[in-house]
C-alpha cells in the first residue's frame, strides 16, 4: 500500500505537530459506537479529521461494530492512532501497544509509532490509572513509541508524562461518554499553561460549544467520539464539531475583549443628538 500523503504541507500556516508529524485538523475522532460502518465513514469525511483512534483489542477480536473496520477507512488519508482501550494494567497496555504498531503497519503506515495510551482498571467510572499510565508511558517511550497518554486533569501527572517523553498529554474534560462537557476547566487550564507538548482534551465533550470552549482555553486539539457517534445525525454533528474547533482556535488567536465589571457602550457618546 502506498504511504500516506502529507497531512499538512510545509507551508501550512497553523499545523498541529505531534511527534514531528504535521496535521491540518485539530479534531481527532474515533471509530466506536456508530450505528453502522457507513455512518462512521460519512462522519469521518464530514469531520475532515486527519487522525482516527482505533481500539486494537476490538479490531483483533472482531468485536461488534468493528467487523470490516480496517477496510472501511482510507489509511492513505487518515493517520491511525491505535489505542489500548480495555487494558487494566501497565503490562497489558504495553503488550497491546506493540500489537497496535503492527496493526498500523498492516494498514500501510510503516513508520507509524503512535499509540493512545489508556490504562483503566475501573470498569464503572472508567477513570485512568495515573501510576499505571506513567509506568507504561516510560516503557513505551523507551521502545520508540509516540505516546499520547489519556489522563485525569492532573497538572502534576501531565508534567511527569511530558518529562518522560510523551508526545502529548490528553486530559479528560469529564468521564468518557458522559457528555458532561468541561468539568475540569481550572486544572486543564493549568496543564495548558505549563505544557511544552500539545494538550488534547479527550472525553466528555457533548456539543460543539464545549469543543469551542476547550479550544478557546488554549487546547491544541480535541478527541471526540461519543458526541458524534451517538448523535441523532452523526455526520451533521461531525461537521459541527469541525466548525467548532476552527471557531475556538480562531477566537484564541484573535484574543477576546477584556472582561469588565460594568457595561461599556459600543457606540461613541460624543456627538449625541440631544433631546
Amino acid at each position: 500500500m502506498a504511504q500516506p500523503t502529507p497531512f499538512a504541507p510545509a507551508d501550512y500556516p497553523d499545523p498541529l505537530v505531534i511527534g514531528g508529524r504535521r496535521f491540518r485538523s485539530r479534531l481527532m475522532t474515533g471509530t466506536g459506537k456508530y450505528p453502522s460502518l457507513q455512518a462512521m465513514q460519512t462522519s469521518l469525511e464530514a469531520s475532515d479529521c486527519d487522525i482516527v483512534t482505533v481500539a486494537v483489542r476490538r479490531v483483533q477480536s472482531q468485536a461488534a461494530g468493528h467487523e470490516g473496520l480496517m477496510e472501511a477507512i482510507d489509511w492513505r488519508r487518515i493517520w491511525m492512532l491505535p489505542n489500548t482501550a480495555g487494558c487494566a494494567t501497565a503490562e497489558e497496555a504495553i503488550r497491546v501497544a506493540r500489537l497496535g504498531r503492527e496493526l498500523a503497519k498492516l494498514a500501510g503506515q510503516e513508520d507509524n509509532s503512535f499509540v493512545k495510551l489508556e490504562v483503566i482498571p475501573d470498569s464503572r467510572h472508567l477513570l485512568p490509572d495515573p501510576i499505571g499510565t506513567l509506568e507504561a508511558a516510560e516503557q513505551l517511550v523507551k521502545e520508540g513509541f509516540t505516546v499520547l497518554p489519556y489522563i485525569n486533569a492532573d497538572p502534576l501527572l501531565a508534567k511527569r508524562l511530558e518529562d518522560v517523553g510523551c508526545a502529548t498529554v490528553m486530559p479528560l474534560g469529564s468521564p468518557i461518554g458522559s457528555g458532561q462537557g468541561i468539568r475540569n476547566a481550572a486544572n486543564i487550564a493549568l496543564i495548558i499553561e505549563n505544557a511544552r507538548v500539545p494538550v488534547v482534551v479527550d472525553a466528555g465533550i457533548g456539543v460543539p460549544s464545549e469543543a469551542a470552549q476547550a479550544m478557546e482555553m488554549g487546547a491544541d486539539a480535541l478527541l471526540i467520539n461519543s458526541a458524534i457517534a451517538l448523535a441523532g445525525d452523526p455526520p451533521v454533528m461531525a461537521r459541527a464539531m469541525a466548525l467548532a474547533w476552527q471557531a475556538g482556535r480562531a477566537a484564541l488567536q484573535a484574543g477576546r475583549l477584556p472582561v469588565r465589571a460594568q457595561a461599556s457602550p459600543s457606540s461613541p457618546v460624543q456627538g449625541r443628538i440631544g433631546t
